[in-house]
């Protein structure tokens, strides 16, 4: 599950809300999955991942829960995604983060020579915020494309 930011106080924000929700839906349906909660501390405080791990610990096992709190972006959180499914033999990731994202995140895995679905997770947002959040995939894919690229020469 990827995060998204975190509110004052350690609320999700809609989008992260949104994720969680999603994630824990899919969850249940396969309640013996690991579970992997990715994002960092940003603006407010508490983790991405921190914050998904206190919401979703009350409705799935929480040791199910395996959290990445130092990821700071989508390539890193992959980066960690990555290696925790080699170190425990995991060979398809299903990506829980927004459609928007979903291009980029699975470019990412196959860079990392993984396999990754996108969970079918309906638009949360407004016109407005899909627009400016596509825009904004449409500048990182061909970035992270280059960093991914550049990230695995270096292992």
């Amino acid at each position: 599950m990827f995060g998204a930011a975190v509110r004052p106080g350690g609320l999700p924000s809609p989008a992260l809300a949104h994720r969680i929700a999603q994630g824990v839906a899919a969850a249940r349906t396969h309640p013996d999955a690991a579970l992997f909660l990715t994002g960092g501390v940003g603006r407010h405080g508490a983790s991405e991942a921190s914050v998904m791990a206190r919401l979703i610990g009350t409705v799935i096992d929480p040791a199910c829960l395996h959290l990445d709190e130092a990821s700071a972006d989508t390539l890193q959180s992959v980066a960690a995604a990555s290696a925790f499914m080699r170190a425990h033999g995991h060979r398809t990731a299903i990506a829980c983060t927004d459609r928007y994202h979903q291009p980029r995140v699975r470019m990412l895995f196959a860079l990392a020579g993984l396999r990754c679905l996108g969970l079918a997770m309906p638009h949360a947002g407004s016109a407005r915020y899909l627009t400016r959040m596509r825009a904004r995939e449409a500048l990182a894919i061909p970035y992270d494309f280059i960093a991914g690229i550049a990230q695995l020469r270096r292992r």
